[in-house]
This record gives structure tokens, C-alpha cells and sequence, in this order.
């Protein structure tokens, strides 16, 4: 079984089966009180899909981009549960699980694909993912009027766990390997933004 978790805007934990089928998610729309309730959804999503932790063999990890604070509490859960229970730790790009998730609703649009979400101080972060491709070929940070156009574009304030999991099932079927182990952080924690395009960074 796949446990999914991401922070990166408010809190969502999924479980889904090596098939695909989604058997119980929790989300949290509040994007400020991540570790409180982050335990509390584990537990629940397994007791809601009638598992207990060692049921759990892979663990896919939300990595941002996102809030420094925030990010780091999704991460830190998921990597801790699949430590402790030797099961594998899958980093995976949030945005691949809104990519994923508009691509399930639009099976028939073509072409290139934006997912944003905020990025507070004014700015979005931006990733666009090409036809029939499930990894990003860019991630950067922009303001709202100076987003790159795109065929179609996902604004989203929420990242499901569910989705992130089925991305990752995707890039199994296609042989893909997972992403780095390196979070993805909006800014670090005391940067200061400028008003140029910048690249989310690791």
C-alpha cells in the first residue's frame, strides 16, 4: 500500500492501493498548522482504510514547491513513517499531483499544461508540463501578471495526496524513476524576493 503526504499548501494524506484505487484521503485547507494535525490524518486515512502502518510499503513524500516552515513538516512526516517502518521513501514534485489531477478531469485536451499555486508575496510558482509528459520541464517563480502562457493552465490552492501517489504509479508505468530527495523551497527561510522570474530552488 502507498501512503502519500503533502504540505505543501494546506495538509492532505491519502492511501491508495499498488492498483490505483484511492481507500481513504484527509485534507486540511489551513496552510499554517501543519504539524498538528499531520499525525492525526496519518492515523486516520489508516484507520479509515482498515490498515495498520506495516501495510504501508512506499511512502510518497509532497517535496514543493512550498513554504519553508510548511514543507518541511510534510517531508520530515514522511520520511520519518517510511524510516520507521522500512518501507520506501518516494520524493515526488507536488505539482505533479495537480498535473495528474487535471489531466484525470481533461482526458481529451492537448497540448502544454501550467500548474500554479501561490507563493505568497506576491508571487505564483509556476510548472509546465509538455504533452505527454509526466515530469515538469520547467518549475520557476513569477508575479501574477508575468506568468508564461501556456495551452491550458491549473490554478489550485490545494494538492491532493491521492493524485501525488498516482503520479508516482505513472511514472512507475513508464519506467521513470523518482526525483531527488531535495525539497523544494519557495525562498529559504529569511530570502528576500526580487521581481524578476527565479527558479524554484532545492
Amino acid at each position: 500500500m502507498l501512503l502519500a503526504i503533502d504540505t505543501s499548501a494546506g495538509t492532505d494524506v491519502a492511501i491508495v492501493t499498488p492498483h490505483g484505487r484511492v481507500l481513504a484521503e484527509r485534507r486540511t485547507a489551513d496552510t499554517r498548522h501543519h504539524a498538528e494535525v499531520v499525525g492525526v490524518a496519518i492515523a486516520e486515512v489508516l484507520a479509515d482504510a482498515g490498515l495498520s502502518p506495516q501495510h504501508v510499503t512506499q511512502v510518497v513524500g509532497g517535496m514543493g514547491p512550498g513554504p519553508f516552515t510548511g514543507l518541511r513538516v510534510g517531508v520530515a512526516a514522511a520520511r520519518t513513517f517510511a524510516f520507521a517502518r522500512g518501507a520506501r521513501f518516494i520524493p515526488m514534485p507536488s505539482h505533479d499531483a495537480a498535473a495528474h489531477e487535471w489531466r484525470a478531469e481533461h482526458p481529451e485536451a492537448g497540448g502544454d499544461l501550467l500548474v500554479t499555486t501561490d507563493a505568497r508575496r506576491g508571487e505564483l510558482a509556476c510548472s509546465r508540463y509538455e504533452q505527454g509528459l509526466l515530469v515538469a520541464s520547467r518549475s520557476e517563480l513569477h508575479r501574477p501578471d508575468a506568468v508564461p502562457a501556456a495551452d491550458h493552465r491549473f490554478d489550485t490552492r490545494t494538492i491532493s495526496a491521492a493524485h501525488l501517489a498516482l503520479a508516482w504509479l505513472d511514472r512507475e508505468v513508464q519506467g521513470l524513476e523518482a526525483e531527488a530527495n531535495t525539497i523544494l523551497y519557495l525562498r529559504g527561510a529569511d530570502a528576500v524576493p526580487s521581481n524578476g522570474p527565479k527558479r524554484v530552488t532545492g
